[in-house]
């Protein structure tokens, strides 16, 4: 009887949500203004991600160090994630918005001087601060999402909203693909360490040049967007009654649906980029093709997980979240375990498919775990955006296993370099199972 009543429970709540409206009419321009920030976020972040091959061609160095992009890239989001919920707390989320894209512009900038100084630490210093600005934006935006509307439609919004994310991303790989890696000199390693100082500079002044050439151009667009938000009046103040940083996290800490969420966002965030961010280098390695060519399957991945991002909005009108997200953990790990074991012919599929099971996790994550919270939620939004440092700890961990080829002797008949990299994705097994064990703990709408 029990199992019934829960049966018919998720069945109305699934049926009143499909009745109202996911975005209401007065809302609809604060919807806007947000989803362009998660577009620009998307095209930063998966720009970002060919940096790594990038630069470990453009300044010779390992696999290891040139995974310290996500290092600092997403150890940002850890470190101002917190500042940013006391600013959308004492201000407003529109105050949010300002400095997050402030911030961004001044990391943008910085890459000019890094290019002329061929410096590979002032690049990390600028993605620090770019990817600082984009942690001010999430923390402010995602709960923002969140309170435009309903409860019952919430996590619905934050999908639809995240669904413009991934357009981004597919035009971040675009500028990646057509700027940054097709003006890449083809010349490899050996040939780089036999050229003279002059020939060798002259090269990465070029390769430099292009590298900047997006990230500045995106400063005009981001401006745009900063005003648009500067001169409109919207009264987003939160209402709420104000609650002390100390009670807002006794609270939080009381709720295991929200400190599970971090954990689990943890592990989200750091498959999802360790997998984006090995994607090219794994392509290579199986098919034996130079980094232009291995990004088109960046491209199929990521148009599979648009897609997929899309279909999974429109099927929470009748599912429960929680329950799709167990479904696709499962499916995340038995994807990677082909991109391990099977031929490459099969193999490279299995790679474009995590990328399909990996489409709505972080916003069902984030709006699960955010679910029913009152004004703690800024702080709750906080600690989730802070939980992306997954990304900054388990990319590089995954480049270690490439690198050391640790687990290589797992899997047989493929040559040293690709068995390493077939056996990293052992880790995002790890990963996509605490997220299957998230979703199956908490898959009632009403825990």
């Amino acid at each position: 009887m029990e199992n019934n009543a829960n049966t018919l429970s998720e069945k109305n709540v699934a049926n009143n949500s499909s009745s109202i409206p996911v975005v209401p009419a007065q809302y609809r321009i604060y919807f806007f203004l947000l989803v362009s920030c998660f577009a620009l976020w998307g095209l930063l972040n998966n720009m970002t991600d060919n940096l790594v091959p990038s630069f470990a061609k453009i300044f010779m160095i390992k696999a290891v160090d040139s995974s310290l992009v996500q290092v600092a890239f997403y150890g940002a989001y850890a470190v101002l994630a917190m500042p940013a919920a006391f600013i959308i707390k004492k201000y407003s989320y529109r105050v949010g918005v300002l400095v997050g894209l402030g911030f961004y512009m001044i990391g943008a900038f910085g890459y000019i001087p890094a290019a002329i100084l061929q410096s590979y630490n002032l690049f990390l210093v600028s993605i620090f601060i770019l990817a600082g600005g984009l942690s001010v934006l999430e923390t402010t935006c995602n709960p923002f999402v969140l309170s435009l509307g309903a409860q019952e439609t919430s996590v619905r919004r934050l999908n639809f909203a995240q669904a413009f994310n991934p357009v981004g991303s597919m035009a971040g790989l675009f500028l990646a693909k057509y700027i940054i890696l097709a003006n890449l000199n083809p010349a490899d390693l050996d040939d780089r360490l036999a050229m003279s100082p002059a020939e060798l500079s002259a090269i990465r002044d070029t390769e430099l040049f292009w590298v900047c050439v997006p990230y500045v151009g995106l400063i005009l667009i981001a401006f745009i967007i900063w005003v648009i938000f500067f001169r409109s009046k919207l009264n987003d103040k939160d209402g709420r009654v104000a609650m002390t940083v100390p009670q807002a996290f006794g609270k939080l800490l009381q709720n295991p649906r929200y400190y599970w969420g971090v954990i689990t966002q943890f592990f989200y965030v750091g498959v999802q980029i360790a997998v984006w961010t090995w994607t090219i280098k794994y392509i290579m390695a199986t098919k034996n093709i130079i980094e232009a060519d291995a990004v088109n399957y960046y491209i199929y991945a990521m148009v599979l997980f648009i897609a997929c991002r899309w279909l999974c909005t429109y099927l929470m009108k009748y599912f429960v979240p929680a329950k799709m997200m167990a479904i696709f953990a499962l499916g995340g790990i038995l994807c990677c375990l082909g991109t391990i074991y099977l031929p490459t012919s099969v193999s490279v599929y299995c790679l474009i498919a995590i990328s399909g099971c990996m489409s709505l996790m972080f916003p069902t994550i984030y709006g699960i775990a955010l679910r029913g919270l009152g004004a703690e939620v800024k702080f709750g939004a906080a600690g989730l955006i802070m939980a992306i440092l997954g990304g900054a700890i388990i990319t590089p961990i995954m480049g270690w296993l490439v690198d050391s080829s640790a687990l290589s002797f797992m899997v047989s008949g493929f040559s040293t370099a690709e068995a390493a990299i077939r056996t990293a994705f052992y880790l995002p097994v790890v990963c996509f199972a605490v997220v299957l064990g998230y979703s199956l703990a908490f898959r009632k709408t009403n825990d």
